[in-house]
C-alpha cells in the first residue's frame, strides 16, 4: 500500500509543500552570501591592468630592440601574449589566476587563448581531431563569427557616415 492511499484504496489529500516562485526567490536571496562587488572589481582591474601592462612592456621591447614602429610591433606582441597565456594555462597558473581575479583575466587576446587551450587540454584524451580539434574550435567559431559580423556592421556604418576613406 502506498503512503498516499488509505486502506480502502482512495487517495488522501496531501498538503502541498511547494511554494510559489516569488517566495522561493525571497528565501533564496535571504540565504545567498553577499557578493563583494567592489573587491571583485578591484581584483579584475588590477589583474587586467597588469596583463595590459605586460603587453605594453613587450611592445615597447620590440620597438626598442628591433627598431619597430608601434604598428609593426603590435603583431609580434600579440603572438608573445598568446604564447605566454597558453604556457600559463598548460601549467595551471592562468586558471588559478582567473579564479582569483575573475573577469580581469578575460582581456581579449589572453582570455581567448586561455579558453581555447583549456578546451584542447580538457578533450585531449578523445584524440587530436575529434577531441582537441573539434572542441577547441567550438568557442573559436562563435567568437570569429561575431567578430566578422561586428566588423562588417561597423564597416557599413563607417562607410555611410563618411569615415570609410571615400571608397564608395
Amino acid at each position: 500500500m502506498l503512503p498516499a492511499q488509505s486502506a480502502s484504496g482512495s487517495e488522501k489529500k496531501t498538503s502541498s509543500l511547494s511554494i510559489d516562485e516569488k517566495e522561493y526567490k525571497k528565501v533564496a536571496k535571504k540565504h545567498e552570501p553577499p557578493r563583494p562587488i567592489l573587491k571583485n572589481c578591484l581584483k579584475a582591474f588590477l589583474v587586467g591592468g597588469t596583463v595590459c601592462l605586460i603587453g605594453q612592456a613587450i611592445q615597447e621591447a620590440f620597438m626598442a630592440g628591433f627598431d619597430m614602429t608601434s604598428k609593426e610591433a603590435s603583431s609580434p606582441t600579440v603572438a608573445v601574449m598568446i604564447l605566454i597565456s597558453v604556457i600559463l594555462t598548460c601549467l595551471g597558473v592562468y586558471d588559478k589566476m582567473a579564479q582569483w581575479a575573475g573577469a580581469g583575466t578575460a582581456v581579449p587576446v589572453t582570455g581567448f587563448a586561455n579558453s581555447m587551450c583549456s578546451a584542447a587540454l580538457e578533450h585531449r584524451a578523445e584524440g587530436l581531431v575529434l577531441g582537441v580539434g573539434a572542441n577547441m574550435f567550438k568557442l573559436a567559431g562563435s567568437v570569429i563569427v561575431f567578430g566578422v559580423v561586428a566588423a562588417f556592421v561597423v564597416g557599413i556604418v563607417y562607410a555611410f557616415l563618411g569615415f570609410g576613406g571615400g571608397h564608395l
